[in-house]
């Protein structure tokens, strides 16, 4: 038997009176979804264990099942390791976001307006040359989300941070970062961070190629910093079971990487709606031919979340749903396939935050008997057959462990 996850990024959310009341993910046309939550059983599943960041990387490891509670490393270095950074035992990665801040003060936008890729890696590159030196270096990734680097044992990473998406429209003054415990080493890296950071600020305000832009990379946020992970293989956590994974994003391909799953690159795949839909469909359709898992990430409806963009979430739904979920199903119907559906967590429209309410999953496939759930949405999955899910409980269902 093969298994199949399909991941919507924060696709879970909250009742709109705009919608009748109901969710997004109810209001919009999701046939291929609510087939599996028709013939399979519905559930929900904690994905964000309390005391951890409400961010992406938990969620994802506690969906895969590698128990963040126990072993969370800090996002910096998951992404570090999806691009190939590699990390000293003393340094400590960062995220690092370009950001939009207003010269009143006010984070306005995580994302620099989604920042174009080649515009981000300039600044970054720019960046780097301006100040980085051999304890500290800057790395572009895709858009907004790059890495900073602090190197050697003068720095950190016991400091605490406010995650910028969902900080928006606050004073900066109040999201600045504190040390964690008492140590001289954690007080430095704050003085070190804030310092860099006001000079980054002057920098980047000064850049060309932030003239004339509606959100200009304004300042680096940094964000989630730790050391070099070590998380056990998924084929060590299942059975032997050989995984893939598909995502734009490099915290989603840094936990491929770091749990020994194989990454599978798609050309033109953004994290946003101009994703290449038809591409990740492929790529899953032929991993799934020499591997016995595969977690198809998809990342636009997340973005739209954080935008507070009723429109477009309901869009970038309707996108997985008809480009991603119905044409996989199709291309293997009737073979031997077990498939789980789930976002990682929610982002309610209203908030534009993560939240921690436990999500809707749904497993359908070989030797799964259906409930008596008919579509796939928030409210009706917690009356399904699977019940309540945390851990590696959901994996190994969708495994047949």
């Amino acid at each position: 038997m093969k298994s199949l996850i399909f991941l919507a990024d924060g696709m879970a959310d909250h009742p709109l009176a705009e919608l009748g009341n109901r969710t997004p993910l109810e209001a919009a046309n999701t046939p291929a979804m609510d087939a599996i939550a028709a013939r399979g059983i519905n559930g929900t599943f904690l994905t964000l264990p309390e005391g951890l960041p409400t961010s992406s990387d938990v969620a994802n490891m506690s969906v895969l099942g590698f128990f963040p509670e126990r072993n969370y490393p800090g996002r910096g270095p998951i992404e570090a390791v999806s691009q190939g950074i590699a990390l000293g035992p003393e340094d400590v990665a960062w995220r690092c976001n370009l950001v939009t801040v207003s010269p009143e003060g006010i984070l306005l936008d995580y994302s620099a307006g989604h920042i174009d890729n080649g515009v981000a890696a300039q600044l970054m590159a720019d960046l780097q040359r301006e100040f980085g030196d051999d304890r500290v270096t800057f790395h572009s990734g895709v858009s907004y989300r790059n890495l900073l680097v602090l190197h050697g044992r003068e720095f950190s990473r016991n400091v605490d941070y406010h995650k910028p998406d969902s900080s928006q429209d606050m004073p900066v003054t109040e999201l600045r970062l504190t040390p964690l415990d008492d140590s001289s080493e954690a007080a430095h890296t704050v003085r070190f961070l804030e310092e860099l950071g006001s000079r980054a600020h002057e920098f980047l305000v000064r850049h060309p190629l932030n003239r004339n832009q509606a959100s200009p990379a304004t300042d680096i946020w940094p964000w989630s910093p730790g050391y070099r992970p070590e998380l056990p293989a998924f084929s060590e956590r299942y059975a032997g079971k050989k995984g893939a994974i598909i995502s734009a994003v490099d915290v989603i391909k840094g936990l491929g990487k770091c749990t020994g799953m194989t990454v599978v690159d798609v050309p033109g795949a953004t994290g946003f709606l101009d994703t290449n839909y038809a591409g990740k469909v492929a790529a899953a359709l032929a991993a799934l031919r020499d591997h016995d898992f595969v977690y198809l990430h998809v990342e636009a409806i997340d973005e739209c979340s954080h935008l507070g963009d009723l429109k477009l979430k309901l869009r970038a739904i309707e996108d997985f749903d008809a480009k991603i979920v119905a044409p996989v199903l199709q291309a293997l119907e009737g073979q031997d396939v077990r498939f789980g559906l789930l976002p990682d967590h929610p982002v309610p429209i209203e908030l534009r935050r993560h939240t921690t309410t436990p999500v809707p999953v749904a497993v359908c496939g070989s030797g799964i008997e259906a409930d008596s759930v008919m579509h796939y949405s928030e409210r009706l999955a917690p009356g399904g057959k699977l019940g309540f899910l945390k851990g590696d409980e959901l994996v190994k269902r969708v495994l047949g462990l």
